[in-house]
């Protein structure tokens, strides 16, 4: 079944000292199946490279081959979002616009999400929304 793929997971598999069952999860239902994500996704993940290779926890070699890594999984950039459905979310829940966006697209597409962020689980969970697990 597909899923909602928070950069939380997409996290921990750029950062070797990181880890998470849930992420490996997610990694292995890549295999069989796809992921969704919000456009904010394609910059939050840059943003944890570039925050990353200045902490010196990433070279920028290893960011190119993440994001070659990344390109390689089946995960599809959905282009279609509601801005007043992700502020009242966003509101409602007292979540970042940021993370409001990908419960918008779970509820949306009636998709499980899969995510570390616990405020954005705990959303997810009020709104009726089920957790990859």
């Amino acid at each position: 079944m597909p899923f909602v793929l928070d950069a939380s997971i997409s996290a921990t598999w750029a950062l070797a000292d990181e880890s998470s069952p849930l992420a490996e999860t997610a990694e292995k239902q890549l295999r069989d199946d796809f992921a969704l994500v919000p456009r904010i996704w394609w910059y939050e993940i840059r943003n944890l490279l570039i925050i990353n290779e200045r902490r010196q926890r990433l070279t920028i070699d290893g960011s190119a081959a993440f994001l070659r890594l990344l390109s390689a999984y089946p995960i599809r950039v959905e282009q279609t979002e509601d801005e007043l459905n992700i502020l009242q979310l966003a509101r409602r829940y007292r979540l970042s616009f940021y993370d409001a966006a990908y419960l918008a697209l779970a509820l949306r597409k009636q998709l499980p999400l899969a995510t570390l962020d616990k405020a954005l689980e705990a959303a997810a969970i009020a709104a009726g929304v089920a957790i990859l697990a």
